[in-house]
């Protein structure tokens, strides 16, 4: 199959059954396109819309979002995970706005420079956006690739990766590269998926090499698999009698880095120490609540929490912009992870008497 071949084929299933409703597509300038494809990373097209349209409509353009504070910009993403990619959306619209007057760069090179850009997310948003012709390689591509050319090996392998990009360079058209890379996404998402795909659906079914050796789902191979670590810590609900509760500000890189959460003490330390000498809390009482696992990408985390409560609020070691009480009751815009969003409104029903099942959760999030 030819180049020109593989496109018009592609091109014409889009045409007959690609998605072109999705919030981002009914106006697609770089700002909004490129949010989405941050977004996209690593998230599906139905969680995403609803984050899409929350965040854009309180960020709606660059300078908004340069100009805001990273508390408010990690706010709206709670919830999505891989909060790094908030950080990196924020640093990019400050450095758009200091370098490029405040301009989407529309220069391949340019756009890739920016902070969490890579090379396929470039090519979306200036041909999605910009009409330019240029190729992507995200997750769906690879697999629709791997399986149409039979391309052996995990994708995240160089020589692999090395592969995938000169297939996408061949087949990308000069033309409608916008809706072709539209098409290939929307592919792999709705037809060529990763469990069950639909290969009598498929425009390209007839020259699949994997369908043909009837083994699609052998394609693409998959990451190596390597036990994940597990860590565990207390994460210590101070609370006092006026309903608020001690938070403090996670460090800048790093697991949920920039976001509020809760203190935590080493399992390995005696807690009322610890609550003495790192905090300047006399913990005369201590519930244990049950544990709850947390997965990142490269570890678990047993969280271990402990209901502490303290009578005032002074009695925390407070360090100015590191640590806050924040209010059960009128809860702000601020960045939560979302483990320690579901501990407070735990809590907050424990304190109100509400029943509440303290649960635990299982989620990649950087």
């Amino acid at each position: 199959m030819s180049p020109e071949d593989f496109a018009s084929r592609v091109l014409a299933w889009f045409s007959g059954h690609g998605r072109k409703d999705l919030p981002w597509q009914q106006d697609p300038t770089p700002y909004r396109v490129w949010v989405s494809e941050i977004m996209l990373q690593q998230t599906q097209v139905g969680t995403v819309i609803p984050y899409f349209q929350r965040f854009t409509g309180r960020f709606p353009d660059l300078a908004t979002l340069a100009e805001a504070s990273l508390d408010e910009v990690l706010h709206r993403w709670s919830g999505l995970g891989y909060y790094a990619r908030a950080r990196n959306l924020q640093r990019a619209a400050q450095v758009i706005c200091d370098c490029h007057q405040g301009r989407f760069p529309l220069d391949l090179d340019q756009v890739q420079a920016l902070p969490g850009i890579g090379r396929s997310t470039a090519g979306a948003i200036l041909s999605l956006a910009a009409g330019q012709s240029h190729a992507i390689l995200d997750g769906n591509v690879k697999r629709v690739l791997t399986r149409c050319f039979a391309v052996p090996g995990w994708p995240g392998e160089t020589r692999v990766s090395k592969r995938l990009w000169e297939l996408a360079e061949r087949l990308t058209p000069q033309a409608q590269t916008s809706e072709y890379n539209q098409a290939m996404m929307d592919l792999g998402a709705t037809l060529c998926t990763r469990a069950r795909p639909e290969c009598a659906r498929c425009p390209l079914s007839d020259a699949c090499v994997a369908h043909l050796q009837g083994n699609a789902t052998a394609y693409p191979a998959p990451k190596p698999r390597r036990p994940l670590p597990v860590r565990s810590t207390h994460m210590l609900l101070i609370h006092n009698t006026r309903g608020e509760i001690l938070l403090e500000r996670r460090p800048p890189a790093g697991i949920w880095g920039g976001l509020w959460s809760l203190p935590e003490c080493p399992t390995h330390q005696n807690l009322a120490d610890w609550c003495q000498t790192q905090l300047g809390v006399k913990q005369k009482e201590a519930r244990h609540w049950p544990s709850r696992r947390h997965t990142f990408s490269h570890f678990h985390l047993d969280i271990l929490p402990v209901d502490i409560p303290v009578q005032e609020r002074d009695t925390a070691v407070m360090d100015e912009n590191r640590r806050v009480w924040y209010n059960l009751g009128q809860p702000d815009d601020r960045g939560l992870a979302a483990p320690v969003a579901r501990l407070l409104s735990e809590l907050n029903s424990s304190l109100k008497g509400e029943p509440h099942e303290p649960g635990s959760a299982l989620r990649k999030t950087e």
